[in-house]
C-alpha cells in the first residue's frame, strides 16, 4: 500500500514531534510513509470563518498533492473531518452554482482514502497493541471533531489499553468540549477560556500525569490552560505515546542522567 503522511499546519508549526512520532511507529508496523511536499493546509480555518471560495483551492491542492496514495493518514480529527465532512459540501456548492463538477470529483477521490491516526491503525491495519511502553498515568480527552464527526468511538481507547506500563484514568466530562474550536476560542476568548478551564480542573481531578488528545489543536488550548493554572499535568498527542517504546524510554532516561551531571 501506498502511505501518505498528512502532517497539518499546526503539527508542522507548532508540534514536529508529532508527525515524526506517526511515522515512526508506521514504520515499525511496516509502513513505508512517504511525505509529498505539495502539501499545505486543508483549508479548515477559512471554511470556519466563513471563506468558502477560499477554501477551493485548497481542496484540490489537497486532492492533488495525494491523488497516487491509497491511504492519507493524519495525526489530526479536525483536519481529517474537514475532508470528510466539508470538502464535498464545497463540491456540492459549487456544482449548484452552475461551476462544474471539478471540486465533487476533486472531494470524492479525497475522502475515502484520508483516515486519521488510530482509525488507520485499527481499521486499516487491524491492530489494537502497537508494542508501545508508556510508563506513566495517563486520562484521555476525546476531541469534537473525533467523537462527533469522525465517529472514533472507543478506538483510541483501546490502543491506549494495550500500551505497556501505561495506566488509563476516566477523565469527568469527557465528551465535554475543552473550549479551542479553532478560531472559536478567538471570536469567544472568554467562553472558550471558561470552558478550558472546566476541562482542566477534570483532568487535574484524575491524578494523571498526562492528558492525550488526537488533536494537538486542543493540545494547545489545553496545554495552556493547564500551565496557566499551575498544573504538573503535562499534555501529549496520542502518537508521541504509541511510538514510544522500552528502547526509546531507556534512552531518553540515559541522555536526562548524562544532561544532568
Amino acid at each position: 500500500m501506498r502511505v501518505a503522511l498528512f502532517v497539518t499546519c499546526v503539527n508542522d508549526t507548532l508540534f514536529p514531534r508529532t508527525g515524526q512520532a506517526v511515522v515512526t511507529l508506521l514504520e515499525r508496523l511496516g509502513v513505508e510513509v512517504d511525505f509529498p511536499p505539495a502539501q499545505t493546509c486543508c483549508g479548515q480555518p477559512q471554511f470556519n470563518t466563513g471563506y468558502r471560495h477560499e477554501t477551493e483551492p485548497l481542496v484540490r491542492r489537497y486532492a492533488a498533492a495525494f491523488r497516487d496514495y491509497d491511504y492519507v493518514v493524519t495525526p489530526s480529527g479536525s483536519c481529517a473531518a474537514m475532508v470528510r465532512d466539508n470538502y464535498p459540501r464545497i463540491g456540492a456548492k459549487s456544482a449548484a452554482e452552475g461551476r462544474g463538477q471539478e471540486l465533487a470529483e476533486a472531494a470524492a477521490s479525497a475522502v475515502p482514502k484520508t483516515y486519521e491516526l488510530t482509525e488507520f491503525l485499527v481499521d486499516v491495519l487491524k491492530v489494537t497493541d502497537v508494542g508501545a511502553y508508556y510508563p506513566h498515568t495517563v486520562t484521555y480527552h476525546p476531541t469534537c471533531h473525533g467523537l462527533r464527526m469522525l465517529g472514533l468511538g472507543d478506538r483510541p481507547r483501546r490502543l491506549l489499553e494495550h500500551v505497556k506500563g501505561l495506566e488509563l484514568r476516566e477523565l469527568p466530562g469527557a465528551e465535554e468540549c475543552c473550549g479551542f474550536g479553532g478560531t472559536f476560542a478567538v471570536k469567544n476568548a472568554a467562553v472558550s477560556a471558561a470552558m478550558g478551564a472546566d476541562k482542566a480542573r477534570n483532568i487535574g481531578a484524575t491524578g494523571a500525569e498526562a492528558v492525550c488528545t488526537v488533536d494537538n489543536s486542543c493540545q494547545l488550548h489545553i496545554g495552556g490552560t493547564l500551565a496557566r493554572l499551575g498544573s504538573p499535568v503535562r499534555p501529549v498527542h496520542i502518537a508521541e505515546i504509541l511510538a514510544s517504546t522500552e528502547a526509546s524510554a531507556e534512552s531518553g532516561r540515559a541522555v536526562r542522567e548524562e544532561n544532568a551531571r
